[in-house]
C-alpha cells in the first residue's frame, strides 16, 4: 500500500440501540410506540441492520418487550437516565466487534443510509464519527473499541456520549446526513403525529 494510500478497514460494527426510557411526556414508552404498524424499537433495529451493522444490540428498560433480529441488554438503571443505557449497552457488545454504531429509538427519520456513511468512514480510518445535520452533532454515533471506557466514563445522568464528542473533538469525523437523514426525536404527541405525517404512515 503506498503512502497515499487510504486504509480500507473491514472489521465488523455492532450496532447499539438505546430503547430503555419511560416517555414521561409522550405517555408511554417509545419503543412501543407504532408508526406504520412498525413499533420504534423494530424501525431502529431494522435501520441498524439495512445499515450494515453485522448484530444489533438493544437496550430496554420501561418496556421488556420481545425484539426480532436483535440481542436484548435489560438496563435496570433506565430510569437514571440515558447515561445507564449507553453503558449498560456498551459493556453488552461482543468481543469480535471493533466499533459500535449507537442510535436512538425515538428517531424514526434516521435511515439506513445515515448508518451506512457512518460503516464507509469507518471503513476509510475514522476511530470515531457523528451524523451531522445543517453542521451540528447528533445521531447516531460511530465509537471505535478504544474510546468506550472513555464513553463509558463520561456518560451520566440524561447524558451519552456528547461529553466524548466534545472532549475530543479532534479525534471525531463529521459525517453529513442532512440529505438522507434527520435527527428530529418524539417527546411528545404532537412530535408523534408530525413525524407519523412526514412518513406518510399513521401513528398509534
Amino acid at each position: 500500500m503506498g503512502s497515499g494510500d487510504t486504509e480500507d478497514i473491514r472489521e465488523p460494527v455492532a450496532g447499539l440501540l438505546l430503547a430503555a426510557g419511560a416517555g414521561s411526556r409522550l405517555g408511554r414508552p417509545k419503543a412501543l410506540v407504532e408508526v406504520g404498524g412498525e413499533r420504534l424499537v423494530d424501525r431502529g433495529v431494522r435501520t441498524l441492520r439495512e445499515g450494515g451493522c453485522e448484530q444489533v444490540l438493544v437496550v430496554l428498560g420501561a418496556a421488556d418487550t420481545d425484539v426480532t433480529d436483535a440481542c436484548a441488554v435489560i438496563n435496570p438503571d433506565w430510569a437514571t437516565g440515558l447515561g445507564s443505557s449507553v453503558r449498560a449497552g456498551i459493556d453488552a457488545v461482543p468481543d469480535e466487534f471493533d466499533a459500535v454504531i449507537v442510535a436512538l429509538a425515538d428517531q424514526p427519520l434516521v435511515t439506513p443510509q445515515a448508518v451506512q456513511r457512518l460503516l464507509e468512514a469507518h471503513r476509510q480510518g475514522a476511530r470515531a464519527a457523528v451524523a451531522t445535520y445543517h453542521g451540528n452533532q447528533r445521531n447516531p454515533v460511530l465509537l471505535g473499541r478504544e474510546h468506550w471506557s472513555a464513553v463509558h466514563a463520561m456518560a451520566h445522568d440524561d447524558v451519552g456520549a456528547r461529553p466524548f464528542l466534545r472532549a475530543y473533538s479532534h479525534l471525531v469525523t463529521p459525517v453529513e446526513c442532512d440529505d438522507v437523514a434527520s435527527p428530529e426525536d418524539i417527546d411528545t404527541a404532537e412530535d408523534l403525529a408530525r413525524l407519523a405525517g412526514l412518513l406518510g404512515s399513521p401513528s398509534a
